[in-house]
């Protein structure tokens, strides 16, 4: 059974005579309605490819019977012919700009189609009063042609012609950033394997529920975010966190709905279903991060809001002063009042940021990084402090052995022995030890009998000896002297490890030293960070020696730690910096760490933290790599530099051709700017924005 994806409804594939193809996929639905509203997206597409290219021949045809090759067939004149030729153009190719601008008068105010159905109106008008003069009312429009061209049927055509070009590389850049979504939900399985009564079963995806138990085949797609309940496998995460390589998967790992397992076969209890899942929040965050609107966007609206009744009021002015004033033809003062209505229509202008963010937070998501809005793509590259969180973010959040001194033992056996006593310990030291020995695959054989003392260690008899394994006060309680090992001891402890002594028959035989380590790429990611000229900070509720210690191996400056901060006033600290008048980024994964994540000018969640660090932060991070940090200043940079850049190219054509097309140039070397390279200009600047966005498809992160 397939799922209607407009209505909801499942559709048997083998019945339902609708369904159309797309990229080799094909979509099933339950009525032509259904069918008729997917396809609308792509439908409207088609529709305007037709409409420009219906215009373009037409205009075009216009140009070569005007200027190139008079006709005048059955008596009737070349000018009548060009009319018929003409006003489909005008008014089917038109009408959209027609229908723009009523909504514009109703909403009371002017917007770019005013601006070209105003102009391309006018040159129409004209043109048939010229064309009908003869015919209709004779000598209406004898002597202001005079100097000038006669009709500009072709201007009117080829105008509407070009602007619905822009409109279509529009288009295709919209299309490019829906079908990537697309493409994302195309990930997902349709169907899922459910174990019910003991059996395997298969239905359709949207009906798993929370706590079902799923089989996943090697080789298959996995449906849901779940948990490994059984099994053991690599699995492919590369469409959803970007990564090169499989990533390793056991019993109480969690996997990512939409990945491939690719050898074992596993079983997963389901946590995330339906529009909870990673692969819905992606799609929508990134459909989200497409219709935002970044501050530099909102500029160019208020921009626009002022420019088009600015240029509405040039283009009128310049009519009358060159017509009035200076004594030009008729025409040929038409002629300017149209080039300045359509060289100035801000089209570019209303594309210039969209069109960026549009491909940035694209090229984000496939690099695993979720942008939640143009506003934190936009504001991300002027970041100059970065706060990271130690615990779960710099580091793995979890403790473990780091390293073990032997005194007249081996570390196996300081191992063994520890992890013999601590094997039923709950604390997560103890928890550290046995850890250590399982992965060295060291026998554990299990004690009934030990005594823990809270806050000190444990104590338990193991081949008729005691072991002891504490700290010094342990020791010292158990008349075992540790004056020898004191410099060893506080070696470990200024690096910011918790030391664990190990005795046995009452002799000391090691040190076991346990802590909480960097996750991988911390360090190279700090380091990154620093040259890109960033201050990096850290925060963690931890003592001052153990923060110095981890600031130390990652590389952040020992003034930059702040120590001892309670959760509720993290987001101050955030404050302080910001009244410095620093921007600032806060990295974190925890619930604690989410009102900071709302304090700061951008707030980075790590992928794998709790779900309100996710909810908080503006950037999620999927795969919990800080060098994605790194990536997405990165690619903020490289987003604002294509908006600026589009947003001058925008401006160069408008602002730059309006005293042209106005007739500047006229009195000195007799250039008027005709209508029709007008058009083409004002089209080319939306090609140029449009084509120049396209470039950020090629972008790769810096750190991979």
């Amino acid at each position: 059974m397939a799922k209607d994806l407009i209505c909801g409804m499942y559709v048997d594939e083998n019945k339902t005579p609708f369904k159309t193809e797309q990229d080799g996929t094909i979509y099933y639905f339950c009525s032509q309605k259904c069918l008729d509203t997917f396809l609308k997206p792509q439908a409207e597409m088609k529709k305007l490819r037709y409409i420009t290219i219906f215009s373009l021949v037409l205009g075009s045809l216009t140009a070569v019977f005007e200027y190139i090759y008079k006709i005048q067939f059955f008596g009737i004149p070349n000018y009548v012919w060009l009319f018929f030729l003409a006003t489909p153009v005008q008014f089917i190719g038109g009408w959209r700009f027609y229908k723009g601008t009523v909504d514009a008068i109703k909403a009371k105010m002017a917007n770019m189609d005013s601006l070209i159905a105003i102009g391309t109106s006018a040159a129409w008008i004209y043109s048939t009063l010229y064309a009908f003069q003869g015919i209709l009312w004779a000598r209406i429009l004898p002597q202001v042609t005079a100097g000038g061209p006669e009709v500009y049927f072709t201007e009117s055509g080829l105008i509407i012609g070009f602007i619905l070009l822009g409109k279509y590389m529009e288009h295709i850049v919209k299309g490019k950033a829906s079908h990537a979504i697309s493409k994302l939900l195309d990930l997902q399985p349709k169907l899922a394997t459910v174990l019910r009564n003991g059996r395997e079963e298969q239905i359709p995806v949207e009906q798993v529920k929370v706590d079902d138990i799923l089989v996943i085949k090697p080789g298959e797609r996995i449906p849901v975010d779940g948990e490994i309940v059984e099994g053991y496998s690599a699995v492919d995460q590369s469409a959803i966190t970007g990564e090169s390589m499989p990533v390793t998967k056991k019993t109480g790992d969690q996997v990512i709905g939409a990945t491939i397992n690719k050898s074992g076969l596993i079983k997963i209890k389901a946590i995330k279903v339906g529009a909870d899942t990673t692969l819905s929040q992606i799609v929508k965050m990134v459909q989200e991060a497409i219709v935002s609107r970044a501050p530099m966007q909102r500029l160019a609206d208020i921009v626009s809001s002022y420019f088009v009744p600015a240029v509405i009021l040039i283009s009128v002015s310049s009519f009358l002063f060159w017509y009035f004033v200076i004594g030009l033809s008729f025409s040929l003062a038409l002629t300017i009042l149209i080039a300045v209505l359509i060289v100035a229509c801000p089209c570019a202008l209303g594309i210039a940021t969209p069109a960026a963010i549009m491909i940035g937070a694209g090229k984000g998501a496939q690099n695993g990084i979720l942008i939640k809005s143009g506003e934190y793509l936009e504001k991300t590259y002027k970041l100059n402090a970065i706060i990271f969180d130690k615990t779960g973010t710099l580091t793995k959040g979890e403790p473990a052995v780091t390293d073990i001194v032997p005194f007249d033992s081996d570390q196996k056996n300081v191992l063994q022995l520890a992890a013999i006593v601590e094997k039923g310990s709950e604390h997560p030291i103890g928890e550290a030890i046995v850890k250590k020995a399982q992965e060295e695959k060291i026998k554990i054989p299990e004690l009934k009998v030990y005594e823990t003392v809270s806050g000190k260690g444990i104590k338990a008899k193991y081949m008729s000896r005691t072991v002891l394994v504490g700290n010094r006060m342990f020791m010292k309680d158990n008349d075992i002297k540790t004056d020898d090992v004191e410099e060893q001891i506080q070696k470990l402890e200024n690096e910011g490890k918790t030391a664990v002594v190990v005795a046995y028959g009452n002799k000391l035989i090691g040190i076991i030293a346990v802590a909480d380590t960097l996750k991988e790429f911390s360090k190279e990611a700090v380091q990154e960070l620093r040259k890109m000229k960033k201050e990096v900070w850290m925060i963690t509720g931890d003592n001052e020696r153990t923060a110095k210690a981890i600031a130390r191996q990652v590389g952040i400056d020992e003034d930059k730690v702040m120590f001892q901060v309670l959760p509720q006033d993290k987001a101050k600290k955030v404050k302080e910096l910001q009244d410095a008048k620093k921007i600032v980024a806060m990295t974190g994964d925890g619930i604690n760490d989410a009102p900071a994540l709302a304090q700061a000018d951008v707030g980075i969640a790590v992928g794998a933290g709790t779900d309100i660090a996710k909810e908080t932060g503006g950037i999620v991070l999927i795969k919990n790599d800080l060098r994605d940090v790194v990536t997405a200043i990165d690619l903020s940079k490289k987003t604002v530099r294509k908006m600026k850049e589009n947003l001058f190219w925008a401006f160069f054509y408008n602002i730059g051709l309006i005293p042209v097309a106005a007739g500047i140039l006229y009195p000195f070397i007799g250039i008027l700017l005709n209508p029709i390279y007008a058009a083409i200009a004002m089209a080319s600047s939306s090609i140029t924005v449009v084509s120049n966005s396209m470039l950020l498809n090629r972008y790769k992160p810096k750190l991979k």
